[in-house]
């Protein structure tokens, strides 16, 4: 059997007001901008630093970006925690962690319209990073980030929800 290409994967669709309407593959997702659904996984270590992994140039979104995250869109049949497993697993190779989920946030710009679930969770690593999705991936001060990205752009959505991080 061959895995599913990315752009062949079928996502949900949901209202401004996070409720399904639909499902459609993430190719016809991206082409209309249609607002998905996604997870976000937060991955700390025991020191509170931050796990950031640098996106794949292939990415359809944001290639070569920082991402505070791992996690992605959230697939027909798929609950936010049940996504945020499979792209822990998938991203960084770790499974078996609990997750503390944290808040719900949308998220618009030109490009993406995303309900996202943020979770947190801890692991000290090792990892091993998906090749087609990461090139690198390292821990940060959450203090450090912003500096960070005056020199190498961070998703703009992952911004968003550090905002909403209590320090």
């Amino acid at each position: 059997m061959h895995p599913v290409k990315p752009a062949e994967e079928i996502v949900v669709l949901v209202d401004q007001d996070n409720q399904p309407i639909g499902v459609v593959t993430r190719k016809i997702m991206r082409q209309q901008r249609l607002i998905h659904r996604a997870s976000y996984i937060l991955v700390f270590n025991t020191c509170g630093e931050l796990f950031i992994q640098k996106r794949s140039r292939s990415k359809d979104i944001y290639p070569g970006y920082w991402d505070l995250a791992a996690g992605g869109v959230v697939l027909e049949g798929e609950s936010y925690e049940d996504a945020a497993k499979r792209e822990l697993r998938e991203e960084l190779g770790i499974s078996g962690i609990k997750l503390r989920p944290l808040f719900d946030q949308y998220y618009e710009d030109a490009a993406n319209r995303v309900w996202g679930r943020i979770f947190a969770c801890t692991s000290n690593g090792p990892f091993a990073l998906q090749e087609e999705e990461i090139d690198e991936g390292r821990f940060i001060a959450l203090g450090e980030i912003e500096q960070l990205n005056r020199i190498e752009p961070f998703t703009p959505d992952g911004l968003l929800l550090l905002a909403r991080l209590p320090r």
